[in-house]
């Protein structure tokens, strides 16, 4: 008997979209796995700046990635399963949510040998089963294949304010630009994806939206 293929189930947008929060409350829901692939781009970030490579010198931060010794463990938090990145068996939980890591994933993110290993590595977390995997390039890059792909966005105004509120100074519409125009897996809206502009919606409003719209793909006949 052959074994079903994983379901992803493909969350990507802008900064501040709201896809990190939706994408927990949708794998929550159904019992899927949680992926988070920033967190991945800051964890390489991070151990860029412990093992002093300079972020802005591409070769620099490609023989860090292809050097440091990571591994996928899928653990489980308040009742959400979720896949982190362990890098010598320590998962920097803390540290890679630092202003100084933020300030320089942009930098390693836009590395093509770093969004290679990236891809391959996002990948391989089907080994854990059906997925939630939000980013910036799931559904064009990583997962182009499945048939469950979203987009989130919000007005800059709105995901500007939703920063502030989180404490987060941050230029978006620069972040945007650099997001777009990268040469490697630029963010886009993936052929074939739902669009959603959640700017006067709420949580628990989106993740509504996204659950009714992955049952429709999920009953639809084959």
């Amino acid at each position: 008997m052959k074994t079903p293929h994983p379901i992803v189930i493909a969350i990507d947008g802008t900064s501040a979209s709201g896809k990190s929060t939706n994408a927990k409350l949708v794998a929550r829901a159904l019992g899927y796995v949680y992926v988070d692939t920033g967190a991945m781009y800051r964890t390489l970030a991070w151990h860029c700046l412990l093992k002093h490579a300079d972020v802005n010198d591409a070769k620099a931060v490609a023989a860090a990635c292809r050097k440091w010794k990571t591994k996928l463990e899928c653990a489980e938090n308040d009742g959400l399963r979720s896949v982190r990145l362990l890098v010598d068996g320590y998962f920097p939980e803390k540290e890679i949510r630092m202003p100084q890591t933020a300030a320089a994933v942009a930098h390693v993110a836009a590395v093509p040998a770093v969004r290679k290993w990236m891809k391959e590595t996002q990948r391989n977390c089907i080994q854990f089963g059906n997925l939630v995997m939000e980013g910036r390039d799931i559904g064009t890059n990583v997962f182009p294949e499945t048939d469950f792909k979203f987009y989130l966005d919000a007005t800059l105004a709105e995901r500007t304010a939703r920063r502030t509120a989180d404490g987060v100074n941050e230029n978006l519409a620069a972040r945007d630009q650099r997001d777009s125009q990268r040469a490697v897996a630029p963010l886009m809206i993936a052929l074939g994806a739902k669009v959603i502009n959640n700017s006067s919606m709420t949580s628990a409003q989106t993740s509504g939206w996204l659950l009714e719209e992955i049952r429709k793909i999920m009953s639809a006949p084959k």
